[in-house]
């Protein structure tokens, strides 16, 4: 009964603010963007929640004793079997895209960079949840290292899995989560170096959002001011070819 009454209120709310606001609250075309089931989910969370409001970390004797990997459990294209009988000592993450400072890092400078551990939720759209520990190195200062440019709005990754027809695995969130304290780019789980089932060798963690959010298989880095002229245009692989929303927080 509380959660109906909390989203009534939340409503009556959204509805006051559209009240009180200019004559774009009058207009039906802003009205109907805003009250979008994509949008209205994005601007309650962002609303209700401090920006570096964190995700739920969990106590260590909590960890899940298997991690399901969710998604592409192996790329298995030529290019990425290469990389994995080589240890992944040629893969380089490219960041690119709208910076002044284009970069290329090898797995052992990533390695070497300070890095964040949390032990986190990952809940999938499938239904499933998995309590695991991460290790790997916050987005924000690789991304202050490639000097965004002013226009840059959103973080694109590109993924070395093949979705066939020759479409690749991609995902993309704004700035607001790309700073995120816990946004991090992981390269251990639960102490071990990344399975290949679990996105070797590096995988986004963007823990306050579903799993699909969660790019494994990294293999570039692009900043880019508008998501629609990527791939399919609506910001990530599943939301272009199964209609799931681009904002997925949690």
């Amino acid at each position: 009964m509380s959660l109906i009454l909390n989203r009534r209120n939340l409503i009556l709310g959204a509805a006051a603010t559209l009240a009180g606001c200019d004559r774009l609250a009058r207009n039906p075309t802003v009205r109907e963007a805003l009250f979008s089931a994509e949008n209205f989910h994005k601007w309650a969370q962002r609303s209700l929640m401090v920006r570096d409001a964190m995700a739920h970390e969990f106590r260590p004797d909590q960890i899940s004793p298997f991690f399901r990997p969710n998604g592409t459990a192996n790329p298995n294209t030529p290019e990425y079997k290469a990389l994995w009988r080589d240890g992944f000592a040629g893969w380089r993450l490219k960041i690119g895209g709208l910076v002044e400072r284009p970069l290329s890092l090898s797995l052992a400078q990533l390695r070497s960079l300070p890095h964040r551990e949390q032990i986190t939720r990952h809940d999938c759209v499938e239904g499933w949840s998995a309590i695991g520990k991460w290790r790997g190195v916050p987005l924000k200062p690789i991304l202050d290292a490639a000097r965004l440019r002013d226009g840059a709005r959103y973080i694109v990754f590109h993924c070395a899995d093949d979705m066939g027809g020759g479409k690749g695995y991609y995902e993309s969130i704004d700035l607001v989560d790309a700073f995120h304290p816990q946004t991090i780019l992981a390269f251990a789980l639960n102490d071990e170096p990344l399975r290949v089932a679990n996105g070797a060798p590096l995988r986004l963690r963007v823990e306050r959002q579903l799993g699909y959010k969660q790019a494994k298989y990294l293999m570039e880095i692009e900043a880019v001011a508008r998501l629609d002229h990527v791939y399919g245009g609506k910001g990530g692989f599943w939301e272009d070819h199964a209609g799931y929303d681009w904002y997925a927080g949690i």
